[in-house]
């Protein structure tokens, strides 16, 4: 079955910078509450799904994938009504610059510079965004400090398999887990699956330090995504769009562990399932959360390649998109090594 895109597409397009992810988890609980045995949300803003499990040596599993985005808040509104922001997680000032932003209002406006581009010095505070208006008493009509927005990047098919959009990172995570849980549906699941939809990961994994805190999982699985290496700014290595679902081997934050790796691979060759080995030296995802919870817990990550990843125009495949999926769908409802 193919996945629907047309979900992928709402989600993306939602309003959920980190810490305001309302919208998104709201979203996503009328799609998953048909698809799992229990469902809550934490004092934080998690989303936690369980499908319960009835194998012989089932393990806690927890997948996480995060809710938020990156984006822009209000610091200062200027005299002349433009509007001073910090970034909200790691947004690039030269892509930034001259985008349109959106305040979940539906309030639209373009960030400009205070000096001339060459002289950004990669200093936010060397930013605004401006909104039509001309005056403080003006923009205060729309806009108060600590408003937040999102970078506007329309859902829109490229050429082949290729799509581009805001906010793949990380809602085609959240997408993945759905068609997850939906394929696991009406089967006998071995596993307790913990489908968990993480908030404020942008700025330091913060929901997957608690979520992890509560289920104390003995498997952890990112689902997130990862840089394609083959075009300029994502630094170096192997990884690229079309190479199948990315297996996580090690980032900044987490080296996974060797066993599940090795049986993520086996999973993957017995079923056919075009995947890549994902190695990154600066990232990092909520692997490391899981990882470190409690008394550790074996961790692993399945990711997507992405390009331009923080820019308002990720670009991603589809066929990365269903490998992985599948990927999730066999490995996660196997037993899984000790």
């Amino acid at each position: 079955m193919k996945p629907d895109y047309a979900l992928l597409e709402r989600l993306t397009q939602l309003n959920g910078v980190s810490g305001y992810e309302k919208a998104v988890r709201q979203a996503i609980e009328k799609e998953a509450a048909p698809l799992c045995d229990e469902m809550f949300a934490d004092a934080i803003g998690n989303l936690i799904c369980v499908v319960k499990g009835s194998g012989r040596n089932k393990k806690r599993v927890m997948l996480a994938a995060h809710m938020d985005e990156i984006g822009v808040q209000v610091i200062k509104i200027n005299d002349d009504g433009t509007l001073m922001v910090k970034s909200m997680g790691t947004s690039w000032i030269y892509t930034s610059f001259q985008a349109r932003v959106q305040f979940r209002s539906g309030l639209t406006g373009v960030i400009d510079a205070r000096v001339y581009p060459d002289s950004l010095q990669n200093k936010f505070t060397n930013l605004y965004v401006d909104i039509g208006v001309a005056s403080k008493e003006e923009a205060q009509k729309y806009v108060h400090v600590g408003d937040v927005a999102c970078f506007v990047g329309p859902y829109t098919p490229l050429a082949g398999d290729f799509v581009t959009s805001k906010a793949v990172d990380d809602r085609i995570g959240c997408f993945m887990q759905l068609e997850v849980m939906k394929a696991l549906k009406g089967q006998e699941i071995y596993n307790d699956l913990y489908f968990v939809f993480t908030v404020q990961e942008e700025v330091g994994c913060r929901g997957s330090i608690v979520s992890a805190e509560r289920i104390a999982p003995e498997v952890g699985i990112a689902v997130d995504v990862t840089p394609d290496h083959g075009r300029p700014g994502d630094l170096e290595g192997s990884n690229e769009c079309g190479g199948g679902a990315a297996i996580k081997i090690s980032d900044t934050s987490v080296i996974c562990d060797e066993d599940l790796v090795e049986k993520m691979i086996a999973v993957a060759e017995e079923n056919d399932i075009h995947y890549q080995r994902d190695v990154i030296y600066v990232g990092g995802t909520d692997a490391s959360s899981m990882n470190l919870a409690r008394y550790g817990a074996k961790a692993c990550a399945v990711s997507v390649c992405t390009r331009y990843t923080h820019g308002t125009n990720c670009i991603f495949n589809k066929k990365d998109t269903e490998a992985a999926i599948e990927l999730l769908t066999k490995f996660v409802n196997c037993e899984l090594p000790n």
